[in-house]
């Protein structure tokens, strides 16, 4: 179920206030609509910089609504993505904390003996 965009934008807790529009002549087809009202509608969210153009309808309100809308998904998306660095950051600290199992422990300690046993028989057989 999709919420309304007065939903999502107090559930975000962005204020319209928070918000730049401007409005341009559209290219494309539509005809002399576009060629002589403004229907395309930049948003701008001051607080994140995030941008969002659309110039889909020849209806400025129809492009003022689906820019709002895409607006609202840009936010949420990076949102999102903060939420996840967040999180993996945690994780990496919490691994970084933790000590080794003592079988991992004695895995590369027997590894690094053995390895050190090769290069001694590798500088007895160069002398």
């Amino acid at each position: 179920m999709k919420r309304s965009v007065a939903e999502r934008m107090l559930r975000l807790g962005i204020r319209d206030v928070d918000l730049d529009e401007t409005f341009a002549r559209s290219g494309g087809p539509g005809g002399q609509n576009v060629n002589k009202v403004a229907t395309a509608v930049t948003l701008r969210h001051r607080p994140t910089g995030i941008t969002v153009t659309t110039q889909d309808s020849r209806s400025q309100a129809t492009n003022r609504k689906l820019a709002r809308e895409r607006l609202l998904d840009a936010i949420e998306k990076a949102e999102q993505r903060r939420r996840v660095a967040q999180v993996s950051e945690r994780e990496k600290i919490r691994r970084r904390k933790s000590p080794r199992p003592a079988a991992l422990k004695r895995k590369i300690l027997e590894s690094k003996r053995k390895r050190s046993e090769l290069k001694k028989q590798r500088a007895r057989i160069d002398d």
